[in-house]
């Protein structure tokens, strides 16, 4: 592991120089006079005074020497659509999409809301707003109106791009009427909306003067060329909301260059793509992963990406690994949730295809399970490489990073921190940092490498008070994330900070006790949540899902499961962290993006209100969870 800790020392001990030959793998308009800025912590700007654009790099460069290479793969199983752009289509299309915004009366500086389904428009719209300077804000399709109001609010596009409806599982989810309530509920609407009217919701309402119609604005304009607007490196390229347990939701700011350097090095030194390889990542673009690794990273590299809508499990549980065959992928990325519900499905799907050229399956978004990754691993025959960041960060903090070096990875663990991070494990109560084995929260020291969040929209305070101020001597930034270090350097991440147990003064993770369930050869699927008791201060919950629902016909047979399951939480965990009570549904509450709402699952074994449920996948979940539970 020589070659991987030496390049990580490097990126600290030797900032400026290592950032400098990062700096080279994207085009320079003007050259930055300065590598770093960090004159005023916790805020930094990276490469300054340089002058450089996110769509130039992601299009515009590669026309010279892979114009006619594929771009852009668009898929959709709902719709039966497929379409490959080359590098010179897609510049064809981000230049009409960016002088239909421009004739909006879009410049440099404003913000324009997208809120779209998974369709090539909605990337042509992204990087048409970073080729005119614009600030794009994603706003995921499932958010309700009401949501949709508070992020209008809070960054007043001029305009905002939509459409008529996006599919899910067959059947067409209207957008058009979420947006046209959100724009009444809103204090600071935009002047125009530009609708990509797919002919799925024949309803839809217009409204005259304020909706444009894409496909009619789209043709006055199909042989435009308008020039990229040269954005200092630390002028903002987008805003992304994260929902908070309280308050309005945080904008988090990126920055242009910094950010355009992160995601080129870590196509190479994280994903292992070259220029020409596929990538196929399983996000939506209203996340963090979608921005970077859908749309901003490959393209950046000179990689096809491939653009999915659509179930992992429709038309059948093989479809994914057919993408893969079909495109000859060389490195996917997903999440460990979605990978644990094909572990559910007919294990002949995960072999009906020729994976071959898969080389690396990357999964982020939660804590990866340890039965989850080495199943994985078997059934697919490619290397797992589980990795953690967050919305705020915009590239991943830990993660094996094979592009530098092949180290040996272990189950359950995301390997190291990554170049550029100055990772620390302290201790929530002394500050001190924590010792090998023993838990304390993650955090990073500033300055926050090239590609993270530089502020909170609009809010300077906002963004030192809620990251920057855990400890009043020591400046760190906290991920709220409860890690621990094992004696080679591997961090295994236990859940949030807030998600973490407390049971008679004893700290336990979510994830840990989830784990244990999961060491039960009959558990599918299981979340853990914490639940106040009056004598333990808190007692952990688990709901889980069975492999084999028949084994809970009876009383008996659910009660002796129940037993079989604490008897393996005491054998893995030891009787501190039995739960105490298991139930038993046959689906667990999630968004749409695949992440567990544990919170509202712990809201309702309180009883209390579970919250925000505008992203949940299926509402029937929460009821199981509510029949489970029984009176209250």
């Amino acid at each position: 592991m020589d070659r991987y800790r030496d390049f990580h020392r490097r990126s600290l001990a030797d900032r400026d120089a290592f950032w400098r030959t990062e700096a080279a793998l994207v085009d320079w308009h003007e050259p930055f006079t300065k590598v770093v800025d960090h004159s005023k912590p916790p805020f930094a700007r990276w490469f300054v005074g340089g002058r450089t654009n996110l769509c130039h790099n992601a299009v515009d460069r590669h026309l010279k020497d892979r114009a006619s290479q594929p771009a852009l793969v668009y898929l959709s199983t709902e719709t039966g659509e497929e379409r490959s752009y080359t590098y010179a289509e897609l510049h064809a299309e981000v230049n009409r999409m960016a002088a239909v915004l421009a004739s909006l009366g879009v410049g440099r500086g404003d913000r324009v809301l997208v809120y779209m389904p998974m369709i090539a428009e909605a990337a042509f719209a992204m990087l048409a707003c970073a080729r005119i300077g614009a600030i794009h804000s994603v706003v995921f399709g499932g958010f309700a109106a009401a949501s949709l109001a508070t992020r209008i609010d809070d960054a007043r596009p001029k305009a905002m791009v939509t459409s008529d409806a996006g599919m899910r599982g067959g059947k067409a989810v209207p957008y058009k009427h979420l947006v046209d309530e959100a724009l009444r509920l809103a204090k600071h609407p935009p002047a125009k909306v530009l609708i990509v009217d797919r002919g799925l919701d024949k309803a839809m309402a217009r409204t005259p003067g304020r909706d444009v119609d894409y496909a009619e604005a789209r043709a006055r304009h199909l042989d435009a060329k308008v020039p990229c607007a040269w954005l200092e490196s630390s002028e903002p390229s987008y805003i992304l909301y994260t929902s908070g347990t309280t308050g309005k939701p945080k904008g988090v700011q990126r920055d242009t260059g910094g950010y355009a350097v992160a995601l080129a090095s870590s196509m190479r030194r994280i994903f292992c793509l070259d220029p020409g390889d596929t990538m196929f990542t399983t996000s939506d673009i209203g996340w963090v992963v979608g921005h970077s690794y859908i749309i901003y990273g490959p393209l950046i590299n000179g990689t096809t990406t491939i653009m999915y809508e659509g179930l992992p499990i429709r038309p059948d549980p093989g479809i994914w690994w057919k993408i893969v065959a079909d495109r000859k992928v060389k490195t996917m990325f997903s999440s460990p949730t979605a990978i644990r519900v094909l572990k559910k499905q007919d294990p002949s799907y995960m072999k009906a295809h020729d994976v071959s050229t898969l080389q690396y399956l990357f999964l982020a978004g939660e804590p990866l399970d340890e039965p989850t990754a080495r199943w994985a691993s078997e059934s697919l025959g490619v290397a797992i490489v589980d990795n953690y960041w967050q919305t705020e960060t915009g590239w991943p903090i830990l993660s094996a990073q094979p592009g530098v070096e092949e180290t040996p990875r272990k189950f359950g663990s995301p390997s190291f921190p990554v170049y550029g991070y100055d990772v620390r494990l302290v201790n929530e109560t002394t500050g001190a940092d924590a010792g090998t084995d023993e838990k304390g929260v993650l955090m990073i020291a500033p300055p926050l490498p090239p590609g993270c969040m530089t502020t909170v929209w609009g809010d300077d305070e906002r963004f030192v008070k809620t990251y920057f101020s855990t400890f009043r001597d020591r400046m760190l930034y906290s991920t709220f994330d409860w890690a621990t270090r094992d004696k080679d350097g591997y961090y295994f991440v236990l859940g949030r900070t807030d998600d973490v147990i407390n049971v008679a003064g004893h700290r336990l993770g979510t994830r840990e006790i989830e784990e244990a369930v999961q060491a039960h050869s009959g558990v599918a699927e299981v979340a853990v949540v914490g639940v106040a008791d009056a004598v333990k201060g808190q007692v952990p919950v688990a709901f889980a899902v069975l492999k084999d629902p028949s084994r809970l016909a009876t009383p008996e047979g659910i009660a002796a499961m129940r037993k079989e399951v604490m008897d393996t939480v005491d054998r893995e965990l030891g009787a501190i962290a039995r739960p105490g009570q298991v139930h038993f549904v046959t689906l667990l509450p999630k968004t749409r993006s695949g992440k567990l709402l544990r919170r509202s699952i712990q809201a309702l074994a309180e009883g209390r209100d579970p919250g925000d449920l505008t992203t949940i996948e299926d509402p029937l979940a929460l009821e199981q969870i509510r029949e489970a539970l029984g009176p209250r």
